[in-house]
């Protein structure tokens, strides 16, 4: 589980061995930090977006941090969790699934599963009764870096229909929701809220849960994402739609729980005459999701000896380390003028979806995760 560290800091490390191969520094501390403050802010049950970073020292530290339940979107992701934890509550909220997998759903004893269309449905006529069958909701709402209702969800009046079915098949009904990744504005999920509510009162079925999602913003730059603020506009807005039929809470953080606990160290392989500079990690690596939500504002760069950098920036364009022309980050990077070639560009914030998007595509992509007691 890791929960030793090996080293007090990155850069303790970074002076000892000289990495060449682009690294992850993980903090279990930090980690099981976050899963407190989830736990002791949240008015519900607290679950964990696996997707977000499966590996075993992650489940681990969270399950010693008092996760128990998991939301899981394949296979793969149960035989995960239950690995580390055999007794995990499985949530399988990715709404669309093939017989087969829902087959193994079944064997591995599911606690709920959503949905957003009758097939869907009808192809989880094989879980038991007891099973929580959430519809999943999809509103315009904006606040976040892209929406996830392009791809899953239904409308309010698709959602009534559905939640009514649920019902009337014996399963226990429930609603979720996805504000969105990166999201930190808790109007949000109020309105989502208020939505649900008034579906559920169309339907005429109580919710046994309403699931809020992840979404949840972790910190990319400037001031630090405020959870509890969210937090109680979620109490407050479901109390408020839903008076004395409130349904139990349940989120399921994927990026905010697991961002912080790890920072990404990319070493300069070439600074050009232009001042771009060449990494040995880029899209094809732990920086993949850069190209969608843009670089992390939390960027400092350290020369080989551990000492930062701290000339005034200069806006360069970084390219990864691969043949193909398109591995480049998408905007220009302020990077200290002083920077050379053997510093190390820190990424801080970089747990969620940077180990797994990575690829090996040119031989390139991220070495082992290196435990450190403190990633400052």
């Amino acid at each position: 589980m890791r929960e030793t560290p090996n080293w007090p800091d990155p850069a303790a490390h970074i002076v000892r061995h000289l990495p060449d191969t682009a690294l992850l520094y993980f903090s279990p501390a930090a980690l099981q930090s976050m899963a407190r403050r989830f736990q002791a802010g949240f008015d519900g049950l607290v679950t964990y977006a696996v997707k977000a970073n499966a590996e075993e020292e992650v489940l681990a530290n969270l399950v010693a941090a008092g996760i128990r339940a998991f939301d899981v979107a394949s296979p793969r992701e149960m035989y995960a969790v239950r690995a580390v934890c055999p007794d995990a509550v499985l949530h399988y909220n990715n709404p669309v699934r093939s017989p087969e997998e829902v087959t193994v759903a079944r064997a591995l004893g599911v606690a709920s599963a959503s949905v957003d269309c009758a097939r869907e449905l009808d192809k989880l006529s094989v879980l038991p009764k007891s099973t929580e069958i959430t519809v999943r909701l999809a509103l315009p709402v904006a606040g976040a870096a892209y929406d996830f209702g392009e791809k899953f969800g239904v409308g309010p009046e698709r959602a009534e229909t559905l939640l009514r079915e649920v019902a009337a098949r014996g399963f226990v009904p429930s609603i979720t929701f996805h504000p969105g990744t990166q999201c930190a504005d808790p109007a949000a999920w109020g309105s989502y809220i208020a939505v649900a509510a008034d579906v559920a009162r169309a339907a005429g079925v109580r919710l046994a849960r309403l699931n809020v999602g992840g979404g949840f913003a972790s910190h990319r730059g400037g001031a630090a994402p405020d959870l509890e603020a969210i937090f109680d506009h979620i109490r407050a807005e479901t109390t408020r739609c839903f008076g004395a039929d409130a349904p139990d809470l349940v989120c399921e953080p994927g990026r905010a729980m697991v961002a912080d606990a790890f920072s990404l160290a990319a070493r300069v392989k070439a600074l050009r005459e232009n001042g771009s500079v060449f990494l040995n990690d880029g899209i094809y690596g732990g920086l993949t999701e850069i190209r969608d939500i843009g670089a992390p504002g939390r960027v400092r760069v350290l020369s080989p000896e551990g000492a930062v950098r701290r000339a005034p920036p200069v806006a360069r364009v970084v390219f990864g380390p691969t043949c193909d022309s398109i591995d480049r980050l998408p905007d220009a990077l302020p990077l200290p003028g002083d920077m050379e070639e053997g510093d190390y560009v820190l990424f801080d914030g970089m747990g969620a979806y940077s180990r797994s998007l990575t690829t090996r595509f040119n031989g390139y992509g991220l070495g082992g995760s290196v435990t450190v007691a403190s990633l400052t």
